[in-house]
């Protein structure tokens, strides 16, 4: 099907050009949406009439768009979710988890202008991508931890596997130490 785009499409055009696209995704994600309108020639010509209007409220949305993301961009979201000792979750983090943490944090978002490239599935700091609007994007990112205590040592740096990899070589020496004493104690007897 042939279809004009109202609107910059990522993967397949800018807005204006005409272009083919199967019969479905027309139907059931572009025309829906308002991307585009089926290339007739009534719709060439009133997308000829209202090209001028078009891109003048791309680009107020651009604008908008652009000063959402400079506020955006860089932002650290705490989430905060049980986890296995060496890191895994029982579960993972969502888009719609990372929507409602920007959401809290003072930020309107929408779990669809969030996208994730592998799903969230381990402590730590993890980057996100934000499309705020089809040319304009920003990055998060998601501390996610057991307890707002282990998300303020993660945002110093250290991570959970290190901290306990420290605890288990602090205890295995300790474990040494004992040794060391009770073979001491026993050779001077």
């Amino acid at each position: 099907m042939q279809v004009i785009l109202l609107q910059r499409v990522a993967k397949l055009g800018q807005m204006g050009e005409v272009v083919n696209v199967k019969d479905g995704y027309a139907r059931n994600f572009l025309l829906p949406q308002g991307k585009a309108l089926r290339a007739s020639d009534a719709n060439i010509k009133s997308f000829e009439a209202r090209k001028a209007q078009l891109e003048a409220h791309n680009l107020e949305t651009k604008k908008e768009a652009e000063a959402a993301a400079a506020k955006l961009d860089g932002q650290v979201f705490v989430v905060i979710r049980s986890a296995s000792d060496s890191g895994a979750l029982y579960g993972s983090v969502t888009t719609r988890d990372a929507a409602e943490a920007a959401t809290a944090g003072g930020f309107t978002l929408n779990r669809s202008q969030i996208s994730l490239v592998k799903p969230i599935k381990d402590l730590g700091i993890h980057a996100v991508t934000v499309t705020l609007h089809p040319e304009v994007s920003a990055t998060i990112k998601l501390n996610v931890a057991r307890s707002a205590e282990e998300a303020e040592l993660q945002a110093s740096g250290k991570s959970i596997q290190d901290l306990a990899a420290e605890a288990e070589a602090a205890a295995e020496f300790e474990i040494a130490e004992l040794f060391d004493d009770v073979g001491a104690a026993a050779s001077d007897e």
